[in-house]
């Protein structure tokens, strides 16, 4: 990570960002207390900490040009706060790293776990097996002695809080000191006062009344056994929530059939392959990496990727995607892009960082949270002294049971866990049926959109247009002539419209001469000099502007237009030769999608920079509530603006780099991803395919995990609220109903679990 901050510096526009791994958090006062230390280091603008990865995301000053010594002073700060720290390492998406760190810590809680239990159940047995049977506690009295018994209880609890209990006591008796307490602060308290009153009451019981001489050993082993469980079932679900980007990386093979020069086939390692490497895959095998296709011609399952379900076919020339599977022939390709530049390698680092942000309803929890702890404490002195000084005999046991009942039944890691582990699960959903969520804020963003504005090309439409229409205006050009340079003129360019003209010279298999000094004009036309002419092409509006008369056409653009086809005028040396119509088919999945959005109550706009007409055309076969044609990228910015302060909340599609400043500029800015990738990088939301039902999935998401992080919060709060003062002992007096500390501490680390399962039901949730 740290040699990834440095190659940062030199993108002068980008904030530098550092990942650390952070051991030891718990609940949602750890995730406070780490960023609080991380914020004071000198160089962090920002830090950010989530607990269902145990990551934090540290944001660098932009004045700052010294990342490494930044991320070590930030390691050593959180590890001084009691949070072991490390460098996220340059291959984090590694298999092996992320299983094996998930493992790891299923081990170790599973020991403690085992081991607790083991020391605890004798205890339990002796103490409470003997209130509840007559017999029993006739034996235990008459065969090893009451006092016997407590000092066996006070042996095996000691070595219940020494061992599997002691992690509790190291991080939260600290926390407490240093006034910033947590989960562990409280847990420690509890078990703490219930172990020390009991211990006194075993080896000095003069210290305290006759009618006070009880002991609560298995309460404060209870509680640590039952909260141990707790954490366990909380590791093994949090480590379900990681499944699909565990899936993702597990889409990479790990070895490859290297082509060599002479022919020769070996395997390889794919950490071997670089660049123009030629390799060979067959039948039922994925890509190693991203590359072209140089000879077969096979059916290429891209689903895992896009979650397109339908092979396609791909031939030379093609494009492949590392991940993806072979399903029918063999055949060779030419690697373009390996290791952390492979397509699913940016896919994974998308959905990791979509998973460590927090959205903005997270902010109202870290506000309660910062008091949530000190309000328990509080509580539970309270307690303790209402029940002393009103409470029935004996005043100090149940003063005391009540107090430890409060601070073990509160539960700040439910609060904690209630937003990122719905994220978490949402992206990762989400990842899996081709909708990549950049930035996290857009999964809470997209929820509230009131209007949803689209591009034309490429985003409603195929984005392949065709030249079907070329009529020669002045006879001085041929035909053939002036398609050729104006094919020649296009060949500088990427778009669509430009590609049209080369495919269109192509198919009458005329000769395209050489191009020089281009020159384009962003969404409105270009031109450039061609065998010594000036050839220019583009909207009417370019052409007025070159003082180009184009009125003799307007009929004829205005027929085009209302039969759903782009008019396009072509000029030499400033005089208009020829009109060309292109026309481009709408997606399958178009119309489709627009009538479900619609149906949701969602307004839809287009913004285009095609013909009025044309523009129209399409609208009305889509059933689009808005249309503005005619617009330059800049104006494509203003109407979303214009939108927006009529109080709309606005989600932009497209897939150009005409349409970045607009992905930018809107509430949520959703790229197609078969588009540019200046346009995924100027989004919020991206689309691997090109499947607009994808739109409606992700909208379909973001309100499901909205949806399930306002019942998870909802659970954390009310589950407080309720049993809170329960603990407390308000049932007492009317119903002589009081909860035990080791009931307690069962119903807390019930609530952790339930928030996981929980949002692990997004897993299950069904897309179009």
């Amino acid at each position: 990570m740290l040699i990834m901050a440095e190659k940062a510096v030199n993108k002068t526009d980008s904030p530098i960002s550092l990942e650390l791994d952070i051991e030891g958090m718990t609940c949602a006062s750890c995730v406070l207390r780490v960023e609080k230390a991380l914020a004071k280091v000198p160089g962090i603008d920002r830090a950010q900490v989530n607990l269902a990865t145990q990551r934090a995301t540290l944001t660098l000053a932009r004045d700052r040009n010294e990342p490494n010594t930044i991320a070590l002073d930030a390691i050593e700060a959180a590890t001084r706060a009691g949070y072991p720290a490390t460098a996220v390492a340059e291959d984090a998406f590694d298999d092996d790293i992320l299983i094996e760190q998930r493992a790891l810590e299923q081990r170790v809680l599973k020991r403690d776990l085992l081991l607790a239990l083991a020391l605890t159940l004798p205890v339990f047995l002796l103490e409470m097996g003997a209130h509840a049977s007559s017999d029993l506690h006739h034996f235990i009295q008459h065969t090893i002695g009451m006092q016997l018994s407590w000092w066996l209880q006070a042996v095996l609890t000691t070595l219940v809080i020494l061992g599997p209990g002691r992690s509790f006591f190291i991080k939260g008796l600290p926390a407490l000191w240093h006034r910033t307490p947590e989960m562990n602060s409280l847990v420690a308290l509890g078990s703490g006062s219930a172990w020390l009153y009991s211990l006194v009451a075993t080896v000095v019981p003069q210290w305290l009344p006759v009618n006070a001489r009880f002991v609560y050993f298995e309460a404060a082993a209870v509680i640590i056994t039952l909260i141990l469980l707790g954490r366990w079932l909380e590791a093994r679900a949090k480590g379900r929530t990681g499944d699909a980007i565990q899936h993702l990386i597990g889409l990479q093979p790990r070895t490859a059939h290297l082509v060599m020069p002479n022919a020769e086939i070996i395997d390889c390692s794919i950490d071997t392959i670089t660049p123009g490497d030629y390799l060979l895959v067959r039948p039922g095998e994925r890509l190693a990496t991203d590359g072209i296709v140089t000879e077969g011609t096979p059916y290429i399952d891209e689903s895992m990727i896009t979650g397109e379900p339908i092979a396609s076919e791909k031939k030379p020339g093609d494009r492949v995607t590392g991940g993806t599977l072979n399903t029918t022939r063999s055949f060779t390709f030419r690697a373009t892009h390996t290791g952390r530049n492979t397509v699913l390698a940016q896919i994974i680092r998308m959905v990791q960082t979509a998973q460590g942000t927090k959205l903005p309803i997270q902010g109202v929890v870290d506000k309660i949270t910062a008091w949530f702890v000190p309000v328990i404490l509080l509580c539970a002195a309270l307690t303790f002294l209402l029940w002393y000084l009103l409470g029935p005999e004996p005043l100090l046991t149940h003063a005391l049971a009540s107090a430890v009942a409060v601070l073990i039944i509160a539960c700040p890691c439910a609060m904690g866990l209630a937003t990122p582990t719905s994220v978490m699960v949402g992206t990762g959903r989400a990842a899996q049926a081709g909708i990549l969520f950049r930035q996290g804020y857009a999964l809470q963003r997209l929820a509230d959109v009131t209007t949803i504005a689209f591009d034309k090309t490429g985003t409603l439409t195929a984005g392949k247009p065709e030249v079907t229409e070329f009529e020669i205006i002045e006879t001085t050009y041929s035909y053939n002539t002036v398609l050729s340079w104006t094919a020649a003129m296009q060949s500088h360019s990427e778009h669509p419209i430009a590609r049209a003209f080369v495919q269109a010279a192509n198919a009458r298999a005329l000769s395209i001469p050489v191009a020089t000094e281009f020159q384009t004009e962003t969404g409105s036309g270009a031109m450039a000099r061609v065998d010594g002419h000036w050839v220019s092409a583009g909207s009417a509006r370019y052409m007025n502007e070159r003082g180009i008369d184009v009125l003799s056409q307007q009929e004829r653009m205005n027929q085009w237009g209302l039969s759903a086809k782009t008019p396009i005028l072509i000029a030499i040396d400033g005089v208009l030769v020829a009109i060309a119509g292109l026309a481009d088919p709408i997606k399958p999945t178009a119309r489709s999608a627009i009538q479900a959005i619609a149906a949701a109550g969602i307004r839809t706009a287009m913004i285009t920079g095609d013909h009025p007409l044309t523009a129209r055309a399409v609208a009305d076969a889509l059933g689009i509530d808005e249309v503005q044609a005619n617009v330059l990228p800049a104006g494509k910015v203003e109407c979303l603006q214009r939108m927006q302060k009529a109080n709309q909340i606005v989600a932009y599609v497209g897939d150009g780099i005409n349409d970045a400043p607009a992905l930018a500029g809107a509430d949520v800015g959703i790229a197609i991803g078969t588009g540019t990738d200046v346009a995924i990088e100027s989004a919020s939301v991206v689309l691997i395919s090109d499947n607009l039902n994808g739109l409606l999935n992700a909208m379909k998401l973001s309100r499901a995990t909205l949806t399930n992080i306002h019942q998870n919060l909802f659970w954390a709060f009310a589950y407080n609220a309720a049993l809170v003062p329960i603990a407390a002992g308000v049932l007492y007096p009317s119903f002589g109903i009081q909860l035990s500390p080791a009931f307690a501490a069962g119903a807390m680390a019930c609530s952790s679990v339930f928030v996981v399962a929980n949002a692990l039901r997004l897993r299950s949730l069904r897309l179009d």
